[in-house]
């Protein structure tokens, strides 16, 4: 019995020093403001906490939508991510607002280093996501006003507005920088060769080139 009271005491101090170096932990950083002037290889510094104020903290952008007219797919997107709200560095956390007029679309894209999930709070969006090999299943939803969707990190997805009315939706992703990839731009938006192109996808050249015309790729 005496064995065990002594166990229980050693146990009992090694829980307390445990919580107690988790407690200080926590409050010795309880945020890292991100300094945007800082080097960006593996991620922005702490800014200096004499020098973090509320606004380091707080987005307004968000609340005016994104100019839906200066591209064929008649969207716009104001990203929320660690460039703009230096606060979420390091929380993974960021947002960004998309607005999608009738007939527009965000075309198929990935997020490489974040999952995502849209709360539409204009209009209904058309959303879906396609997984991975060797499956490929689509999974495709109407999502009305209130509603959300969650897209896992990494694969293809897209959010189109098929109403008659302009949509826009709130979303939330698990990174605050979750980095983006569009298909369409990747293939016609750059110079990669029309040829490798067609042999790469099985799209014929001739429609290759009037893509990339459309999309300002050369090659």
């Amino acid at each position: 019995m005496a064995m065990f009271h002594r166990y229980h005491h050693y146990f009992s101090i090694l829980l307390s020093t445990i919580f107690l170096s988790h407690l200080h932990s926590a409050q010795a950083a309880d945020f890292c403001v991100a300094d945007l002037t800082s080097p960006t290889t593996t991620g922005y510094t702490c800014k200096n906490p004499a020098t973090v104020t509320a606004d380091d903290f707080v987005l307004t952008a968000l609340a005016r939508g994104g100019n839906t007219s200066n591209n064929v797919n008649k969207f716009a997107a104001v990203p929320g991510f660690v460039q703009q709200l230096p606060g979420l560095n390091g929380l993974g956390l960021a947002i960004q607002r998309a607005d999608i007029e009738p007939g527009g679309a965000i075309p198929l894209h990935t997020h490489p280093a974040a999952s995502e999930m849209i709360y539409v709070a204009e209009g209904s969006i058309t959303a879906g996501f396609i997984s991975g090999e060797p499956a490929n299943v689509v999974y495709v939803k109407k999502l009305n006003k209130g509603e959300v969707m969650v897209f896992p990190r990494g694969l293809l997805h897209f959010q189109a507005n098929t109403g008659k009315e302009h949509a826009m939706g709130i979303a939330s992703y698990s990174n605050s920088e979750p980095g983006v990839q569009l298909v369409s731009a990747a293939l016609f938006g750059n110079d990669f060769p029309s040829f490798l192109v067609e042999k790469t996808t099985n799209i014929d050249e001739a429609e290759v080139k009037k893509l990339k015309a459309l999309l300002g790729g050369s090659g």
